[in-house]
């Protein structure tokens, strides 16, 4: 953010977000109008149970004890949002960062992500969509603060100062704590509008933190959705038709209630749930279960007719323009030569390490959730459908995400423990097995892909036509409007090519499939940064040019997206020489308002084994909250995207997904992992994301080495599917 920008007086009330209120006991809450929210201080033991406190807060809360809290609104799965969102607060508020304290914040329609629309994590939004309102916040709060404390000594507020939870008066050297003024200052009136700090005055922001919720993590005690406990809680597992879209048609529970500690066996929407007083008893109840099943129309469904399916919908002509500059046919027609290439990636799963769970309970006209979820919004939604309750009797509980990559933000899981709740009249978590949690995903969309390049006789690169013909996430989950034939999320990061070229063609055959599909690390820009980045080398090599030196003459001077690319060759040392069979790869995709390049140094082996020794990684995110979060995001987002192009791959035969757990859906292993290096490069843009734009880069770069290595194109993933091993 510019001086210019930041010194410009934020105005909070129209903005109707901020609150004082006083806590029993002498506290500042201040935050949010939180709609009906005095049940949530309630619940966590805040305010007594007649009301006589102000409303709860969405974000900030400093009690007369000192203690400054922060209610995080975002789910936090590894990224570090519990890290970050506090730091803009604190940094605004002048709060002690070794003293402050996190929870996760409730579900409501206050605390909408505005970028999404409702209350979610996803889409590297958390703090792109934080940056201003939590530090107006931080600031509101500290100007309540001073001038609480300025009424007491009888002073101007403007001669107070606040530094490390203290407010102090220099010129006659007296001293409060923000827990000493939490009380008055929940009298003052909310500022009409606050200065944000300068950029070059920040203590915190731009600094690295460490974790907090690292502690809890290492000791223990943080709460994940799996060590959710509760007086009389149940145990289900839901057994699911193995063939897409098939559902029961009967079943006999007879066997599986002798199992000693099931409780019951119920029919619900996804299959049939055996509940019982444990996991192992639901499991051994589940194997005695004896289920007759309608295969539906898809028991002959296999991943060979579904890539037909996809050919020929790209030779049917029924595709959408997604993007379009110039003639690029005409100008393929014309060329002195032209490249041609075809590309093909698979389904993908999510692979959470955290198997899909739940927990759930209906009492007193009330349900409770307890969930590992991405979308709050959603999940009190689908929680009130399915108990028959108002939302606002729902409350949703979010524990810690043991992974999330997008599919957490589905509610499937939610639906389980709902219903089972329900029929069993107790409280019930779901566990999936991870055969479950993989066979059941909702995947990574598989696609294909028709390629073209027009080179000149110069050299010169004067068209490019991409294809994609693959089934939509949108339209799989009903979310197209009517005669909308471009899923946005299909064409990411080919419809938006970095490179300046006089004719581009970008068109969409659309051919869904009933495999379901949702929203996994970087959506679109997964595969298709693949695709085109990889392409885009087989261009260079046909117009005779090093692929970066061709990359940098295409990008225009100043552009964010050639910044990261000479820092990432610069870095990695682009053209020094290497080891024989050794080479490097390189890649910049833009994605999710950030852009990244990488290096990624590969060696092939006689018999075909690839290793990844080295990936350097240049970012620009914009403006950085945490660079150690950053760097810990870039390297998540290499062995992501790594993993899934080493040897990941769903398939499907006779309407069944074939691979069930970690022996046959491999993982990137723990020695396959290479040295990764990030360079931050510095902006004063307002942040990007950052939790999945260091995923995009990292197939093509390492695909592009290969090709540099090898002379052959890899224009199929994972590796294995083109002849290599991860070494």
């Amino acid at each position: 953010m510019s001086a210019e920008t930041s010194n410009r007086p934020s105005r909070t009330s129209r903005r109707n977000f901020l609150k004082a209120s006083a806590l029993a006991g002498g506290g500042l809450l201040i935050g949010f109008r939180l709609p009906g929210g005095g049940r949530y201080a309630q619940a966590a033991g805040q305010v007594p149970a007649d009301g006589t406190a102000f409303e709860p807060n969405a974000w900030i809360r400093i009690s007369a004890d000192d203690q400054v809290t922060v209610l995080v609104d975002r789910s936090e799965m590894g990224q570090g949002v519990m890290t970050a969102l506090p730091m803009l607060i604190a940094e605004e508020l002048e709060a002690d960062w070794a003293r402050i304290a996190t929870e996760f914040a409730p579900a409501d329609s206050a605390y909408t992500n505005s970028l999404l629309g409702r209350q979610a994590t996803g889409g590297s939004t958390a703090i792109r969509n934080a940056w201003r309102p939590l530090r107006e916040a931080g600031a509101a709060a500290k100007e309540m603060l001073l001038a609480a404390a300025a009424e007491r000594w009888g002073v101007s507020p403007g001669d107070c100062e606040a530094a490390e939870q203290t407010v102090r008066h220099p010129a006659s050297g007296r001293s409060a704590t923000f827990g000493e003024l939490a009380a008055s200052a929940a009298e003052q009136a909310v500022p009409e509008a606050v200065f944000l700090k300068d950029p070059k005055n920040f203590r915190l922001l731009g600094t690295p933190r460490n974790r907090l919720d690292a502690p809890a993590k290492v000791d223990g005690s943080a709460r994940f959705g799996m060590d959710v406990q509760l007086d009389g809680l149940l145990t289900a597992q839901v057994v699911r038709c193995p063939v897409l879209g098939g559902k029961a048609k009967s079943f006999d529970a007879s066997e599986a209630k002798r199992v000693p500690g099931v409780k019951q066996v119920v029919e619900i929407d996804a299959g049939i749930a055996v509940i019982a007083e444990g996991f192992w008893p639901a499991q051994k109840g589940r194997e005695a279960l004896r289920v007759e099943w309608d295969y539906g129309d898809h028991a002959g469904l296999t991943s060979a007719a579904i890539a037909d399916s996809f050919r020929q919908a790209a030779d049917s002509g029924d595709a959408a323009t997604a993007h379009s500059e110039g003639d690029a046919a005409g100008a393929l027609e014309a060329a002195a030569k032209t490249v041609q290439a075809e590309y093909e990636v698979p389904f993908l799963a999510h692979v959470c390490m955290e198997p899909m769970n739940c927990t759930a309970r209906i009492q007193d006209g009330v349900c409770e959730v307890w969930a590992p979820t991405q979308d709050q919004t959603s999940t009190q939604k689908v929680a009130a459908e399915i108990s028959g309750l108002p939302t606002d009797k729902v409350t949703v509980h979010t524990t810690f995400l043991g992974g999330g990559f997008g599919r957490r933000s589905h509610t499937d899981f939610v639906a389980d423990a709902v219903a089972c709740a329900k029929a069993a009249g107790a409280p019930v978590k779901v566990i999936w097995t991870r055969e479950d949690t993989t066979r059941h995903d909702r995947f990574r969309p598989a696609t294909y892909n028709r390629l073209s390049a027009a080179i000149g006789e110069d050299g010169t690169v004067s068209a490019w036509r991409h294809r994609i013909a693959g089934p939509s996430i949108m339209a799989n989950n009903g979310m197209l409007k009517a005669g909308q034939k471009v899923d946005p999320s299909s064409v990411e990061a080919a419809d938006n090519l970095p490179y300046t070229l006089a004719n581009i063609h970008v068109d969409y055959a659309m051919a869904n499939t009933p495999v379901p599909l949702w929203w996994w690390r970087s959506v679109g820009n997964s595969q298709n940064g693949f695709i085109r980045e990889a392409f885009f080398d087989e261009v260079a090599a046909a117009a005779g040019e090093d692929p970066y030196e061709l990359r940098r003459k295409l990008i225009p001077k100043g552009d964010r997206n050639r910044g990261v690319l000479e820092r990432a060759a610069k870095e990695a040392g682009w053209g020094e020489p290497l080891p024989e069979g050794r080479a490097r790869g390189i890649a910049v995709v833009y994605s999710f308002g950030s852009y990244c390049a990488e290096v990624a140094e590969v060696s092939v082996s006689a018999n075909r084994e690839v290793r990844v020794h080295r990936v350097d990684v240049a970012i620009d995110c914009g403006a950085v909250v945490n660079p150690e979060i950053v760097a810990e995001q870039m390297e998540s987002g290499v062995v992501y995207g790594l993993s899934a192009a080493m040897d990941e791959a769903i398939t499907i035969d006779r309407g069944q997904v074939a691979q069930g757990n970690f022996d046959d859906y491999r993982i990137l292993r723990i020695d396959q992992m290479p040295e990764v290096r990030v360079h931050i490069v510095d902006s004063d843009a307002d942040p990007g994301g950052i939790g999945e734009p260091g995923t995009p880069p990292i197939a093509p770069a390492v695909a592009n080495a290969i090709r540099a290595i090898t002379g052959e194109p890899v224009r199929q993933l994972p590796l294995t599917r083109a002849g290599y091993q991860p070494a």
